[in-house]
């Protein structure tokens, strides 16, 4: 309850406030290009590294964890709003003006309705992080469930973790799914009192009053009794001591093919690189694809970065994240494109990911660590498990939206299955599966400091060394530096996304 308590707040104001933020990028130019960067800070700016200037602002308790959890959460909403009003078809904004629409009227009668599927996601996304955040929110005096799972970190107990994790899931999948049928809600009973309108919520108050009552009068019947309770923590525990006992052997086979084979080589390759020539190349890439200005860009933001004396340690995280985004995109694409054909299997889907996407992000260290003990494998698999549910998401968001006449004019002209799905239905979803990816070098990143505890020795464990001494310069330097990273794959890859469907004949629009 206390968990919950901090989510009905945090989520409306994220909801109203990306909302808001989102209209009016699609609206001006100027502002979109003056807001996308702060959006880019809010969201890679590991939570650790403002942390501590968040305590010295708003103290110890539930202000202070809430405003963690709107910084974090509120930029999907605005960057969903803002590609899902754009992609709003021309012809219902055109009959908008011909029955005399205000423009008032064409933003929350026209264009708002008419991208509300698209909108839930962002929504979806909104709950999903804050509910992420509620460790983070634990650690500056939120309470809840989230002091559950950090206690049982501490102990190393992935049971009782996992049970407390499922608890943060239950109220996510309750809490989306509320609010998606509050979206797509028709029109039910127009006549008649307010029991014959609204049926299931008075008989739903009337549920909470007649409880509310009972608890007044019978104080026992105000908490669950213990003698009632069930616990799945130790068998959960146990499974993994199993897969360790009996599977020893196999994983670190595994494991040490992936490193030996992958990972060193990957790691020795991008800190061999001379910081002058990667800023170089980068930027030569940042005016190939973008002009002068993305080349000014990408290229300063990397000598930032060497500057402040990081540069050795933005590789690691740059080849930990390419690495994890990478396997992420991987498995998300294909998966997303036999899910968005299959309504079934979307259902499945759409819970497995809501659960990885909801459980903390320190539920993933615990089976990994006992798995295959501390370092960068074990912070490559619990990032891919966090990130891979955007990649998966915005893939289905984007075959899901393309216009079905596209599809079947297609077919009338005699293509196969497999020239739709590569010639239009994933070209025409490529801006929602961009932002896909984006949201996945997001998660990484976001979870890279997290997987500091593991043993890894990139910009994350800075981020942490500074939290634990109470050293915010320290913190939001090295913050900085992972968000510079962000902001550098960020803007190449929608600037050579722009560039393609230019050369296909596309069109920049979504891009």
């Amino acid at each position: 309850m206390v968990t919950l308590a901090s989510i009905l707040v945090a989520v409306p104001l994220g909801v109203v406030g990306g909302l808001m933020l989102g209209i009016l990028a699609w609206r001006s130019a100027v502002f979109e290009r003056a807001i996308r960067p702060v959006l880019d800070l809010m969201q890679t700016i590991p939570v650790f590294a403002y942390l501590v200037p968040i305590l010295f602002l708003f103290g110890f308790g539930p202000t202070a964890a809430v405003v963690a959890t709107l910084i974090y959460a509120m930029p999907p909403m605005t960057r969903v709003t803002q590609l899902a009003l754009a992609r709003v078809p021309g012809e219902l904004q055109d009959l908008g003006r011909m029955v005399g629409c205000t423009r008032r009227q064409m933003l929350w009668r026209v264009m708002v309705p008419s991208a509300r599927d698209a909108l839930m996601v962002g929504v979806n996304q909104v709950i999903m992080l804050s509910l992420n955040m509620v460790i983070i929110a634990s650690m500056i005096g939120a309470g809840g469930l989230g002091f559950d799972v950090l206690a049982a970190l501490r102990r190393l107990d992935f049971g009782a973790g996992l049970e407390a994790g499922f608890a943060i899931v239950a109220l996510a999948i309750a809490l989306d799914r509320l609010s998606h049928a509050v979206a797509t809600r028709q029109g039910g009973v127009t006549g008649g009192g307010l029991v014959a309108r609204h049926p299931y919520l008075v008989a739903a108050l009337a549920t909470v009053l007649v409880a509310g009552i009972l608890g007044l009068v019978a104080p026992s019947a105000q908490t669950y009794p213990v003698g009632w309770e069930l616990s799945t923590g130790t068998f959960w525990s146990r499974v993994v001591e199993w897969i360790n006992v009996n599977f020893f052997d196999y994983l670190e086979a595994m494991k040490n093919a992936v490193l030996l084979n992958l990972l060193v080589p990957f790691k020795r390759f991008l800190l061999g690189l001379p910081w002058a020539g990667v800023a170089g190349l980068l930027a030569f890439a940042g005016w190939r694809l973008g002009g002068w200005r993305l080349a000014a860009l990408t290229g300063g933001l990397a000598l930032l970065i060497a500057v402040a004396g990081l540069w050795e340690k933005a590789m690691i995280t740059v080849y930990l994240c390419g690495i994890s985004s990478a396997i992420a995109m991987l498995v998300g694409l294909p998966v997303g494109i036999l899910a968005a054909e299959r309504e079934r299997l979307w259902v499945v889907v759409r819970a497995v990911i809501d659960t990885l996407q909801t459980l903390p992000s320190f539920v993933y260290l615990m089976p990994a660590v006992m798995l295959f003990r501390v370092g960068d494998f074990t912070a490559m698999i619990a990032v891919v498990a966090f990130a891979v549910a955007p990649a998966i998401r915005y893939t289905v968001l984007g075959l899901q939206g393309v216009d079905p006449r596209l599809i079947e004019a297609g077919r009338a002209m005699g293509c196969t299955e497999g020239q739709i799905l590569t010639r239009i239905r994933l070209r025409l979803a490529l801006p929602e599966i961009l932002l896909g990816l984006n949201q996945t070098i997001m998660f990484a990143l976001s979870m890279l400091v997290i997987t500091a505890l593991v043993g890894t020795r990139d910009l994350g464990q800075e981020v942490y060394i500074a939290l634990t001494k109470a050293d915010p310069g320290r913190g939001l330097v090295a913050g900085l530096a992972v968000a510079f990273i962000a902001i550098i794959a960020d803007r190449l890859i929608q600037s050579g996304a722009r560039a393609a469907r230019a050369r296909l004949g596309l069109g920049e629009g979504a891009a």
